[in-house]
């Protein structure tokens, strides 16, 4: 059974950094890739850094380049995102998905609906950015 378990969320202020966790357990070796997303309120899914398993590339959409960092511990299953200058734009309960589909490789990261086909999903963390 494959378990994603994300942590480390909370309340940040502006130009804050913050850094999330997400444990993965059970996922076999076929899979295509892991991504970061995030949902704000009112809006659907959206790709923030995702992660190739066939080259461990990672791709980073526009809105959060120079400021998202993904980074992983492969001894303890565990993939980070670490974020800085952080922006109330940046609010969002975020998510760590992983997929065995084709469209899981990592430079779809930023496609509109690209979740959709990511098979299996942490229970989210919110983080909210605000003075």
């Amino acid at each position: 059974q494959v378990q994603l378990a994300e942590s480390g969320g909370g309340l940040v202020q502006p130009g804050g950094s913050l850094s999330l966790s997400c444990v993965v357990s059970g996922l076999t070796s076929d899979y295509t890739g892991i991504g970061w997303f995030r949902q704000a309120p009112g809006k659907q899914h959206e790709g923030v850094a995702c992660v190739s398993n066939s080259d461990t590339s990672t791709y980073y959409v526009d809105s959060v380049k120079g400021r998202f960092t993904v980074s992983r511990d492969d001894a303890k299953s565990t993939i980070f995102l670490h974020m800085t200058s952080l922006k109330p734009e940046d609010t969002a309960v975020y998510y760590c998905a992983a997929s065995k589909r084709q469209a899981g490789q990592g430079h779809l990261c930023g496609l509109s609906g690209i979740h959709r086909y990511y098979d299996y999903w942490g229970q989210g963390t919110q983080v909210t950015v605000s003075s």
